[in-house]
């Protein structure tokens, strides 16, 4: 499945990307931010790319080319000081943070993303996760019961958190929990037969959760923001699509903290989301939430 990048025109031009500026992309994907951001500059335009999955770099490298001017790097967004500083770059002018998972990561990564294959039970956005990092084949089979539910309520918002942490931590008993395909088995059987059939599959908000346990995703989105702002030039704007109601929530507190101690302007005064026509086109886009901010110290 090709990736269809979202609420880009808004992102981008929103952004108000002038030429001869330091764009920073820290959540690069499949570059399609990046790509219209150089279009509208006529290639006139730094961009720094960060992402924590080197095949996401890749494709991205495919797509913009080569050039003095694009510079690509491993790395979480939440560390862009770093990468900036061995870059000896101080501050950049714009910063674009897309915080969905890619379609390209969804279906074909084989790291236990998705739902709807058997794959391993990994959900980390490194392609090669080492000794140490934490995957979901850990939380579902080495962590307790309430430690397990407290991360499917607090990261996932499901009401029957309780019961499928019981329904796992009952299966783990008889033997490991080794695939999606077992674990989406457990949740079916955990929840109510008429939630089986609701709009959503029963096993979304599971799978959200533990993706964002095993990535740090909102300790990230903090850090992230707060670094991000820290690094941008005076006039310079950040801008940050999310997907889900806890995402979107820091955006909206950090924005306002931001606003109300006279640091920054808030440029969408109401998040911008997408039209019915592109959510026709891609129905994942449907819940995302496009929030953009220009510092003004």
């Amino acid at each position: 499945m090709i990736h269809k990048t979202v609420l880009l025109k808004e992102s981008i031009d929103n952004l108000n990307i002038l030429k001869g500026e330091i764009y920073l992309d820290g959540t690069l994907g499949s570059a399609g931010h990046a790509e219209y951001a150089l279009k509208v500059t006529d290639g006139d335009l730094k961009v720094i790319g960060l992402d924590r999955d080197t095949e996401a770099l890749e494709r991205s490298k495919s797509r913009l080319g080569e050039s003095s001017n694009i510079i690509l790097r491993e790395s979480n967004y939440c560390e862009l000081d770093k990468v900036l500083d061995s870059l000896k770059i101080e501050k950049v002018n714009r910063i674009m943070l897309d915080l969905g998972l890619s379609s390209d990561q969804f279906e074909t990564s084989k790291r236990g993303f998705t739902f709807k294959n058997d794959e391993p039970l990994l959900m980390t956005f490194k392609k090669n996760p080492i000794e140490g990092d934490l995957t979901a084949y850990e939380i579902v089979n080495t962590w307790q019961e309430e430690s397990i539910a407290d991360v499917i309520y607090g990261y996932g918002e499901e009401k029957y958190s309780r019961s499928i942490a019981r329904g796992i931590v009952n299966y783990r008993k008889k033997k490991l929990i080794e695939t999606t395909g077992e674990l989406v088995e457990i949740i079916s059987q955990s929840v109510p037969a008429f939630y089986r059939r609701g709009r959503i599959h029963p096993s979304t908000r599971t799978f959200q959760a533990l993706r964002i346990a095993v990535n740090d995703e909102l300790n990230a989105l903090k850090r992230g923001l707060a670094i991000g702002f820290e690094r941008l030039e005076k006039n310079g704007r950040i801008a940050v699509i999310s997907f889900h109601s806890l995402e979107d929530r820091i955006v909206k507190i950090f924005n306002k903290e931001k606003a109300e101690s006279s640091e920054a302007k808030i440029i969408t005064k109401r998040p911008i989301t997408p039209t019915q026509e592109e959510i026709l086109n891609n129905p994942r886009s449907r819940s995302a939430k496009l929030r953009i901010l220009e510092k003004t110290i």
